[in-house]
């Protein structure tokens, strides 16, 4: 998946809250649902896999199981 212009420019580790958050949030929502690996996110926005993983829990999306598409189904 492409990612999107809408990507953090921020120092590594500075803390994201308020309206920032909520923005980010809503970005990371819909490159996931639409796709994206949170290892994908983390990397494009430059924050850590826990940290988009948290905000995408936090913002009630259900997460995909490991393996994704390339996972096969038991007959």
């Amino acid at each position: 998946m492409a990612a999107t212009a809408t990507t953090t420019s921020t120092e590594k580790g500075r803390r994201i809250v308020g309206a920032e958050r909520q923005t980010l949030a809503k970005d990371l929502v819909k490159r996931y649902t639409s796709g994206e690996s949170i290892r994908a996110l983390a990397s494009s926005t430059g924050r850590s896999y826990g940290f988009v993983h948290r905000v995408l829990t936090e913002s009630g999306v259900q997460l995909r199981q490991r393996g994704g598409a390339r996972r096969r189904k038991k007959a």
